[in-house]
């Protein structure tokens, strides 16, 4: 925790955007397991079997994170050398590591001493890493700790890592990985998501780039990349209709060989070509990461070449990390209240009061100037 308020040289654009990003994620955190919602508005929930609104929200965090460390790793670079800058990256991301374990914990209860001797350290490991520590903050820790030899490399070679990245993460998911994630079933593309959680990042950090550098063609540049990987990535989820259990027809129409656009429920089998936030696809990660860069393109042109601000964005973005933290609590304190079968209305007043409590603990270390770093 700091008590200096966010430099005045922030980027707007990115504070809103990111503050947006945190209002999504207390939206779908909190109602997406509502009868009432998913039967009136199914997008805002998880279904893993294509991309709804509710998968979205975590690309977005990707995205903002691989901005800002690219322009803060390039300000401590030329101010403070190249050492003490990869040190800081090191030393940032162990500490997020460290935090995800108490965020999340391990899976497994052992109810006795004999039973833990029992699976030895082999079977400890199994037990014990398969799910829940690899959420969000894990796999921010990891895939920045990966992307770290080329945080300050030429466009050229991060987009090449990027690839590199999600080329290996779905060779090992054809070798059994894809399977093994689904079945447990894991979370965010298991222990190894990190590598497709790459292309997000370092779409982020191309971002960046363009901000820095193109003035006002900035939102144009931005859009422009963004219908490149979007389009990529829905054509990627197109490949589902070449792999088992679907079969491309021999003949007829070519939107045959087209799957429903992202947004859109499937009307097909899924498989490993398929959008699926559990699953990691890179069909996903780089439509995702297209959807991020796009959305944050309209806030470039409405926050940075515009003059729009709003106070409720400002504070969740400028403590994204203590929003995290402190909304599953918050959530927990009012879910009890709130049966899996009320009434639309009442979720959304329940969501309300949730927001609420969230934004008055969140404006409280904003006036005070409090903001958790790590």
């Amino acid at each position: 925790m700091t008590d200096s308020s966010p430099n005045m040289a922030r980027i707007v654009s990115l504070d809103q955007f990111r503050g947006y990003t945190v209002l999504g994620m207390f939206l779908v955190n909190f109602v997406g397991s509502f009868a009432a919602v998913r039967a009136v508005w199914p997008l805002l929930c998880h279904y893993n079997t294509y991309c709804s609104y509710a998968d979205t929200i975590m690309p977005q965090f990707f995205f903002a994170v691989g901005f800002a460390y690219r322009l803060t790793f390039l300000r401590r670079h030329a101010r403070a050398g190249g050492r003490a800058a990869y040190l800081h990256v090191v030393q940032r991301n162990l500490g997020l590591l460290l935090l995800a374990f108490v965020v999340y914990h391990l899976d497994g209860v052992y109810s006795s001493w004999h039973e833990l001797r029992q699976l030895g350290i082999g079977g400890f490991l199994q037990r014990s890493f398969q799910r829940e520590l690899f959420q969000t903050l894990t796999h921010i820790a990891l895939a920045s700790l990966w992307i770290a030899p080329v945080i300050a490399a030429r466009p050229a070679w991060r987009v090449a890592f990027a690839i590199f990245s999600a080329v290996a993460f779905h060779l090992l998911s054809e070798a059994g990985y894809y399977t093994w994630v689904m079945e447990r079933p894991g979370i965010d593309g298991g222990p190894l998501g990190f590598l497709a959680w790459t292309v997000p990042l370092l779409t982020g950090t191309l971002a960046y780039d363009v901000v820095a550098t193109a003035g006002s063609r900035t939102p144009r540049k931005l859009l422009l990349l963004a219908l490149l990987l979007m389009a990529v990535g829905y054509g990627l989820s197109c490949v589902n209709r070449l792999t088992e259990p679907n079969v491309l027809p021999a003949a007829g129409d070519w939107r045959l060989a087209l799957v429903e656009p992202p947004f859109v429920p499937p009307t097909r089998p899924v498989n490993i070509w398929t959008m699926s936030q559990r699953a990691g696809s890179v069909s996903y990660m780089t439509f995702s990461a297209g959807f991020s860069l796009a959305l944050y393109a309209l806030f470039v042109l409405a926050c940075d070449q515009g003059s729009l601000q709003i106070g409720l964005l400002r504070t969740l973005g400028t403590n994204a990390l203590a929003g995290y933290l402190l909304h599953e609590l918050v959530n927990n304190a009012i879910r009890p209240l709130v049966p899996e079968d009320s009434p639309l209305l009442y979720v959304l007043l329940a969501f309300g009061l949730s927001l609420g409590i969230c934004y008055l603990f969140l404006r409280h270390l904003e006036k005070h100037r409090l903001f958790l770093r790590l």
